[in-house]
Parts: C-alpha cells; structure tokens; sequence
C-alpha cells in the first residue's frame, strides 16, 4: 500500500470553489491518495458490471482511493470516481461499496459535473453584477451625510451578500436535484446488474444520522444533497420493489471485502486499536492478515514473516500474500530474498500489474546488480506505458538509466516525472537537456519537444494551447 476531509454549507462553497477554479485533472492530482494492488483490483471488480450496464464499460474509468478517513465518495469528472479509504473501512459489506459506486456512475451519466461547472459560470458572472451594484451605492453612500453613507454602505453590503448567499442557494439547489437524480440511477444500474440496493440505502441512512446529531444542517436549504426524510423514503420504497432486494454478496466476495478492511485497518490506524479490532483469538483469515502488517510495522519482522508464511500454507496462490511476503522482506532489509516471493506475486496475477512491476523494480535496483537493472528497466518500460499519472516509476527508471550510464534517457525519464508532478520548469530543463542527444524526430525527441513547448496555464501571459 502506497499513500502519497465535514459536509455543510462551508465544504460545499470549497467544493464550488475547486470545480470553477481548476480543470478536473488538476484537482485531481491534489487529493491525496492510496495505492495498493488488492484494493484496486477488488474495487475493479465491483464497478466493472456497474459501469457497463452504465453504458460506460469502454470509457477506462479509474476507480481511485483517496487518503481520508470519513465516509465519502465523490466524482470531479467523468474519467474517476473517488472513494475515501474511509468509506471501505466502515462499510460491512461489498454491496454497501457497489451502491456508493453506483450512486457516482449516476452522476457521471448525468453529466451532472459539466453542467454544475456551467450553473456555477452563469452564476459568477450574476455574483460580478451584484459586487458592482453593491460597491455602486456604497460609494453613492460616501457624498452623502455621515448618516446616510452608513445606511446606504449598509444596504451596499447587504445587496453583495445577500446575491451571493442567493447565489450559493441555488447552486445547492441544483446539487440536491442531482443527487436525487443519482439515487433513481444507481438504482436502476444496481438492477440492471442483479444487485441489491440495500447498501445505497444504508450509506444514506448513515448520512442521514449524521445529519440529525449535527447543528450544521439546521437549515434544509443549505444543504448540499436531498432533506434526509424525502430521500430515504423514496430510496426505502423504491429498494423494497426490486425482485433483488433480498440479494446478499457472494461468500467468496464477502471474504475479499473483510480482507481489503483489515488491510486498510492495519496500514491506516494505529496498533493497538488493530489488535483491539482484530484480537489474537480471532483466527480468521482477515485478523491473521491484519496481524501480519501490524506485526512488520512495529518493527516484529521475523514475527510477520511467521504470520504471512502462515498464510501462504493456507492460501499458496493468493498473490497478495506473496506480494506482502516480498515487501516485508525489502523493508526488513532482506533484498535479494524479497525478489522471488514479489516475482511469484506477478506470476499470480498474469505478469501484468503495475504497482506490483513497480515493487519489483525497486528491489532489484536496490540489488544495483547489472542484470537486475536490466530487468528493472524492462518491468518500468511496461508501467509508464500504461500508467500516466504516476510520477514513481519514472523516476525510478531514470535512476535505472543513470545506473546504465544511458543519461539522455534518463534525463527524458526525470523530466517526465517532474511534468507529471507539476513541476514544469524543472521538467523543461531537463527535456532540453535529453533532446539534444536525441535523433531528430525520434520518439524520445518527440516526447522531449512536447514537455519543451507546454504552455503552463498557471503561468501569467501563458495558455494551454
């Protein structure tokens, strides 16, 4: 696992702020995450049926887990969908995830981020208006007596902050109509693929609980999703007719899901609360799982190791073992051992998995043997052709490159990773850098000529071209 949030009147103008203020990728790259192999697989798993009844199945929309330990989820575009590691901590059942899931896909299906982005554009240009006729009386208000420029300054304020809490209000007005809309679509995608709508139902009921312990929502006209009552009660009744109402998940999934909350418990929270959790009488699979982290991460390596070979005798093709066998053994300092249990990992998975390629490519560099190197570069050429978005490869096949003494590419790899992390000065010196030891026209030239000529739109007197 690799790691790299309050509802109410003042997180949703923040909310607005973020949607008007940047382009979707942008605030995107600012929300904290957490990778991890098992977990995106599983979450693949559960939004795949979602998403092709959707209409969506050949859209690649990423399932990301964002760093916070609230239950939320939430989409900024059409290309992801969000969940805190929060939620699938606190969720008891795969279905419950799958309705959060299907509740976002309906936000996406209604283009209900596009046209929010619109509403909000309309409305800034209304709130410009209501400054400008408020600052008009207000300096109407400075010729006049001492008392009226007060009451007339007054009334200039009023005027500016009334128009935007008028504003604000009917944004949040259209944000509940899309929620509602949400609820009726994931609905309709949870039946379309035989699944029950229980666990949308219960997140709402969860929010709903949260509300009514809570003076943030005392005013149902600021909130940013449907009064509680009106759509739990359409959410209960329209759940109580599908023929899949009484649908529970798959054994086999259920098991998976309690092995993804015990992995998250015990990366994410503190020892003793794991062990309070997952006690050593329990004997499960997923407190076993758990213990194993927790033993590593409190520096019990030798004790870890016992627990995941034990687990490993019990389930010997479960690649998330294996994967976790390699990593305690890297981070235990046992590098050349950790290689086999991480190459047995990939093997398990198909060869092709890109956080486990990058895993593997960090211990055999760490080995700096030159056959090791070449094996880390061959493993980091396949995950930057399919990871765009993730600066962590890159830079370790620049480090693989400079190891081979090949510093053009390595330079075009480092300025890559800088450019991916917003760093675009530093990524053009670097791309100039590399392009003078390219052929002209080649592929690496080609690449280093696009980082060279990006327009930073956060530059002043600069466009995205």
């Amino acid at each position: 696992m690799r790691t790299g949030f309050s509802r109410g009147i003042a997180s949703a103008a923040t909310a607005v702020a973020l949607l008007v203020g940047a382009a979707a990728p942008v605030v995107a790259q600012a929300i904290p995450s957490i990778r991890d192999a098992e977990i995106e697989a599983l979450l693949k798993e559960y939004s795949r049926p979602i998403f092709r009844v959707a209409g969506l199945g050949g859209q690649n929309i990423t399932m990301r887990i964002v760093r916070a330990d609230s239950f939320n989820a939430f989409v900024v575009d059409g290309r992801s969908v969000f969940v805190n590691h929060g939620t699938l901590l606190l969720a008891k059942s795969p279905n419950e995830v799958i309705g959060v899931i299907a509740h976002e896909t309906g936000h996406i299906t209604g283009g209900h981020m596009a046209a929010l982005r619109a509403r909000i554009a309309r409305d800034q240009t209304k709130a410009m208006l209501v400054t400008i006729l408020g600052l008009g009386m207000m300096v109407g208000g400075a010729v006049g007596s001492h008392d009226s420029q007060r009451e007339i300054g007054g009334l200039g304020q009023g005027v500016m902050l009334g128009g935007n809490d008028v504003i604000m209000r009917g944004v949040l007005s259209e944000r509940r109509s899309q929620e509602s809309a949400a609820d009726q679509a994931g609905l309709k995608f949870l039946f379309m693929t035989k699944q029950s709508g229980r666990g949308m139902l219960e997140t709402f009921e969860r929010f709903a609980r949260d509300e009514y312990i809570s003076d943030t929502y005392k005013d149902p006209f600021v909130r940013s999703h449907p009064v509680a009552t009106e759509r739990l009660a359409q959410l209960r009744e329209r759940v109580a007719q599908s023929p899949y109402a009484s649908t529970i998940d798959p054994p086999a999934l259920q098991l998976r899901h309690d092995m993804m909350r015990a992995k998250i418990a015990a990366y994410m929270e503190r020892p003793q609360t794991v062990l309070n959790r997952y006690p050593g009488n329990d004997q499960s699979l997923p407190a076993r799982y758990a213990r194993a982290i927790v033993a590593n991460c409190s520096g019990k390596c030798s004790k870890a190791i016992g627990e995941i070979d034990a687990l490993i005798r019990e389930q010997p093709n479960n690649p998330y073992f294996w994967e976790l066998k390699g990593t305690l053994l890297y981070l235990g300092g046992q590098r050349p051992e950790a290689v086999a249990p991480m190459r047995k990992a990939l093997a398990l998975v198909g060869g092709e998995e890109p956080l486990m390629q990058t895993q593997l490519a960090q211990i055999l560099l760490a080995l700096k043997e030159p056959g090791m190197v070449d094996e880390a570069i061959r493993q980091l050429r396949r995950v930057v052709a399919v990871e765009q978005e993730d600066s962590s490869p890159h830079r370790m096949l620049a480090e693989a490159f400079y190891n081979k003494e090949m510093a053009p590419q390595s330079d075009l790899a480092r300025a890559t990773a800088d450019f991916i992390d917003g760093q675009i000065k530093q990524a053009k010196i670097y791309a100039k850098r590399a392009q003078v030891k390219f052929a002209n026209g080649s592929p690496e030239w080609l690449k280093s000529e696009d980082i060279i000529n990006y327009k930073d739109p956060n530059q002043p007197g600069q466009s995205q071209p």
